[in-house]
């Protein structure tokens, strides 16, 4: 279960299937080969050729073209206006990546996802009218930390800065236990979400009467300081 890709996929609209990449750096390759391997239409684009090229050799888009897209008559020509949703991820050209927000939204796109490169740049991104705005190189900052410091932690969701939900191993002092006898919310102020059956697989909701075991993976819900609180 990939946490990470909540707070993106959750803000997407039900009707959404369409999604145009704006800039195919490291974080743009990675969204396209995400979305296109599950199952979307995805439009790359970037104003480098070479970077054009690559994706269309690995793969992972199912349309890409070069162009500029501070110039509003490439992007209309392009198609992109037509999108159901378009990511800005152009997080390293501050000027370019504000432009080129300004320009979609003026043009009426339902739904812009930009990547900010601090924080004043996420701040001028709302302002231009970006509907969501991610700080990639933050988010993987903190999501170390956690791993350094709570190795038992194995990923991770944010749903504000106080609040958190995390995949996590079951701790020893839990071993054998079932989820009534445990009491985390009594206990700790959190809430069991799912409990792994396999690798993939979690059961959702689990009864009282489920024994957890060491070693095994659970989802919680909780604050981030009853998180801490977690024998790990």
């Amino acid at each position: 279960m990939n946490l990470r890709s909540l707070k993106f996929l959750t803000s997407l609209g039900r009707d959404t299937r369409q999604f145009a990449i704006i800039g195919l750096g490291r974080f743009g390759r990675a969204v396209a080969s995400s979305l296109h391997g599950m199952g979307y239409e995805v439009l790359g684009t970037d104003v480098d050729e070479k970077l054009v090229a690559q994706v269309l050799n690995e793969k992972i888009v199912t349309h890409a073209l070069t162009l500029d897209s501070t110039d509003p008559n490439a992007l209309k020509e392009a198609g992109i206006l037509e999108f159901d949703t378009v990511i800005v991820a152009i997080g390293n050209y501050v000027q370019e990546s504000i432009i080129t927000t300004l320009n979609i939204k003026e043009a009426g796109v339902a739904h812009l996802v930009a990547k900010a490169s601090s924080k004043i740049h996420g701040k001028l991104l709302t302002r231009v009218g970006a509907d969501q705005v991610v700080f990639p190189e933050y988010e993987a900052g903190c999501n170390l930390a956690y791993t350094l410091t709570k190795p038992a932690i194995l990923d991770r969701f944010d749903i504000d800065p106080d609040h958190s939900i995390v995949e996590v191993l079951v701790p020893e002092e839990f071993d054998g236990k079932t989820i009534a006898e445990l009491q985390l919310r009594s206990h700790y102020g959190l809430t069991l979400l799912a409990v792994a059956e396999t690798d993939e697989k979690f059961a959702i909701n689990p009864p009282p009467t489920r024994q957890l075991y060491k070693g095994s993976a659970m989802i919680v819900l909780g604050s981030n300081k009853d998180l801490q609180r977690l024998p790990i």
